[in-house]
């Protein structure tokens, strides 16, 4: 079995990454995220559109 594991850091603690991120180029920092924008929302191009209606009196 696979367990989740999350960690939640503070950018400024000792054993984050953050010095890793902005050693990296801006271009390798925007293509990573865009690795993790398709593992979240597959191959899609664009972001879904989102509409919310409201009544207004």
């Amino acid at each position: 079995m696979i367990k989740k594991i999350v960690k939640i850091l503070n950018l400024r603690e000792k054993g984050g990454n953050l010095a890793f991120w902005l050693s990296r180029s801006p271009k390798k920092r925007i293509e990573a995220v865009e690795i993790l924008r398709e593992q979240l929302n597959g191959n899609a191009t664009r972001f879904q559109r989102t509409i919310k209606v409201i009544q207004q009196k």
